[in-house]
């Protein structure tokens, strides 16, 4: 009991003690926290005197940069002109009512601005409004959207903006003309993104729409006014306004293709482009510099107020190689004589007619036209675009590639004599020159001769010659010979030193460059050998008209192939807007010159010059040594197949290449006229060569 005692008594004070040490406790914690919280406030007060006293001024300069914003405004295009410097486009600056699409705005709040800025100004309904965008407008509405949303199941849904469209029923967007208006001017401001501007209304605006919505600015948010520009065509002929191309609009803005690469380069999805030709070629020359606005934005998003800050600067101006006197004159030496084989019934099945027109010293385009018609119509259209970019069978145009070919493989020996004979190949028809059908006027032909008789025989057995074969009157099988491939490209290659089945570098989109069947196709399989002939006297690939006029200007420069090209230079801007000083000189640009000696580049001149002035009885192309120059060139006839309505249909391609002065060249012209039928019909092809000649010496040699 007593050691029960002790022991109870000796546990209390210990207790008891503990109490105590747990009491002591309590005050030091709280104190510590109380110090902690001190500290922070401490801290809290140095921090924000040191960001109003220290850092103040460049937060406020923060805050500042952070509520306004740089919008850019896209400015008029430059000028196109002709070689004379006459204007071929021009721009028109209209006054505009903009908008300007704040941050985080909704469609109720644009909703309001349409409702609000159509009672002001007169809106012209829009024509293309869709099922969707009365849709969109509805609802935009704020207790339309709720109705809508009242029809949708429970259930979460996929697309639920689409299902809310899908609920709105037809009846609901029966829509009176104000409603009409409403909508035309919704869709117009729905569509700019933040920060981008887009026109409302940039046609026939009135001084007192202006000065009505500049009155109603604190209603509409992001409404301004501001100027607009319009791009008109002033060229006369059609021929010169296809090759100027088009403009988008601002509601077409980039073109789908090519949206990502534009905006990589700074471009807004609304900003008008050059689509086609030379407005789309030099699309980054004629393209303005951007004004830039500073816009003002509240906390709420809101805009508050627009500055300009600079005013952008108009594009840079081009000075094209064209007169447009000279390429009228050749529009109607064309569409006249095309139409006359239409009207007499030479030309049902041709596809049109093409000429081009080249500076030989330099490579700029003179002229270019062309034209077509539907089969079995006699209404010409203009085709000018079909120069570069469609081909067709060129004919003995060519030959002057073949010889180069043979020279350039060893297998013709300057101005060599060859016997001109048919060729007869196993499994194909006999392949001859015109004059030399059955073999009746088998003759001796130099190469220079060759040229100007137009020998189809003399190519083939440079052609065989490729192929390792030596033509001696016999029979041969070309399907069996092993070394085709090499062959086909050593002609191929000829060719194209003189720019045929290759790109020209003519300055306009989308080159095209004819059909190669390709080798493997022809060789490997052993489908036709006899093509390879036929291709060395060209009746095989096809070419465009520009790559024949590049060729024959090639022949004329003493085998320098130039660049071909539209624009002559680039120019800035005079203090008026007109034309300025010259930025840049579009220089003759040498592609690559043919591999030949003088003496075989002279063969071929001297070739073609006896082509217009040769005594041979088959000479082809006399009736040009009428002409005010003197004349180089070379026809040619190629014939093709036509199918009309099941019925197989022989036609031919007439067409020439030519030069003059053939002593100092300085023009050069290629005519197709593709797809010709009867044996009396004119010789329009040399006729169309004789009227430019003349129309060029009238204007540029004789004054």
């Amino acid at each position: 009991m007593q050691k029960f005692k002790k022991i109870f008594s000796e546990g209390m004070p210990e207790e008891n003690h503990k109490k105590n040490k747990q009491k002591s406790h309590i005050p030091f914690r709280l104190n510590l926290l109380f110090f902690i919280v001190f500290a922070l406030f401490v801290a809290l007060i140095v921090q924000l005197g040191y960001l109003q006293i220290i850092n103040g001024e460049s937060l406020q300069e923060r805050i500042e940069a952070s509520s306004i914003r740089k919008v850019e405004t896209s400015t008029p295009r430059g000028m196109i002109y002709d070689a004379e410097g006459k204007p071929l486009v021009q721009n028109h600056a209209n006054p505009a009512i903009t908008y300007t699409r704040g941050l985080n705005v909704t469609a109720d709040e644009l909703l309001k601005v349409a409702e609000t800025l159509v009672p002001l100004i007169e809106i012209e309904i829009d024509d293309k409004l869709t099922e969707r965008d009365l849709k969109d407008t509805w609802l935009a509405n704020k207790d339309n959207l709720e109705v809508a949303r009242e029809r949708l199941p429970k259930k979460n849904v996929d697309n639920e903006y689409q299902a809310l469209v899908d609920a709105v029923t037809s009846e609901e967007i029966v829509f009176d003309e104000e409603q009409l208006k409403v909508a035309t001017v919704f869709k117009q401001l729905n569509s700019a993104q933040e920060l981008t501007t887009v026109f409302v209304k940039n046609s026939n605006v009135t001084n007192e729409e202006l000065a009505i919505v500049s009155e109603h600015s604190k209603e509409l948010p992001g409404i301004s006014t501001g100027t607009d520009w319009s791009r008109e065509v002033l060229a006369e002929n059609d021929s010169l306004r296809s090759i100027i191309g088009k403009v988008s609009t601002e509601k077409q803005g980039l073109p789908a293709e090519l949206t990502d690469e534009y905006l990589a380069k700074g471009y807004a999805r609304n900003d008008r482009v050059g689509t086609s030709f030379l407005e789309k070629q030099y699309e980054e020359v004629l393209q303005g510099t951007k004004s830039q606005r500073e816009i003002t934005i509240n906390h709420e998003g809101e805009i508050q107020s627009q500055k300009e800050i600079f005013s952008g600067e108009k594009g840079d101006n081009l000075v094209l190689t064209l007169n447009s006197e000279f390429q009228s004159k050749v529009d109607n030496i064309l569409r006249t004589n095309y139409q006359q084989l239409v009207d007499a019934n030479y030309a049902t099945y041709s596809p049109g007619a093409y000429v081009v027109v080249l500076d030989t010293n330099t490579g700029g385009v003179l002229a270019m036209s062309g034209y077509y018609h539907e089969i079995h119509s006699k209404e010409l259209q203009e085709d000018t675009i079909g120069v570069y970019k469609k081909s067709f069978v060129p004919g003995s145009v060519v030959k002057a590639a073949t010889l180069t070919a043979g020279w350039q493989n060893g297998v013709l020996s300057g101005n060599e004599v060859i016997y001109d004979q048919p060729i007869y190949l196993e499994g194909s028809q006999i392949k001859a020159s015109i004059f030399n059908p059955t073999g009746n006027n088998n003759q001796n032909l130099s190469a220079r001769q060759s040229l100007e008789v137009s020998s189809n025989s003399y190519m083939i057995q440079i052609a065989l010659r490729l192929l390792g074969i030596q033509y001696q009157g016999n029979r041969i099988s070309v399907p069996s010979v092993p070394n085709q491939a090499k062959a086909y490209e050593q002609l191929r290659k000829a060719m194209a030193q003189y720019g045929m089945g290759t790109e020209t570098g003519i300055d306009l989109p989308d080159e095209e460059t004819g059909i190669q069947t390709p080798v493997t196709y022809l060789s490997d399989a052993n489908r036709d050998g006899g093509k390879i002939l036929d291709l060395s006297f060209g009746q095989f690939d096809t070419y465009t008209p520009m790559q024949l006029a590049q060729y024959v200007a090639t022949v004329a420069n003493d085998g320098v192939r130039l660049q071909p090209h539209l624009v002559e230079g680039i120019y800035g801007n005079s203090e008026d807007g007109g034309l300025g000083q010259v930025k840049q000189v579009i220089e003759p640009k040498v592609l690559n010159e043919v591999d030949l000696s003088a003496e075989e580049l002279a063969i071929i001149q001297q070739g073609f010059r006896d082509v217009v002035t040769g005594s041979h009885p088959y000479t082809t192309g006399t009736r040009l040594r009428n002409s005010k120059i003197e004349i180089a060139a070379k026809t040619g006839t190629a014939e093709v197949l036509v199918v009309d309505e099941g019925r197989t249909i022989d036609v031919e391609n007439s067409n020439v290449v030519a030069y003059g002065p053939a002593s100092d060249p300085k023009v050069a012209v290629a005519v197709v006229i593709p797809q010709l039928q009867g044996l009396n019909r004119p010789a329009a092809h040399l006729e169309i060569t004789n009227q430019i000649m003349d129309a060029y010496y009238e204007m540029f040699i004789k004054k």
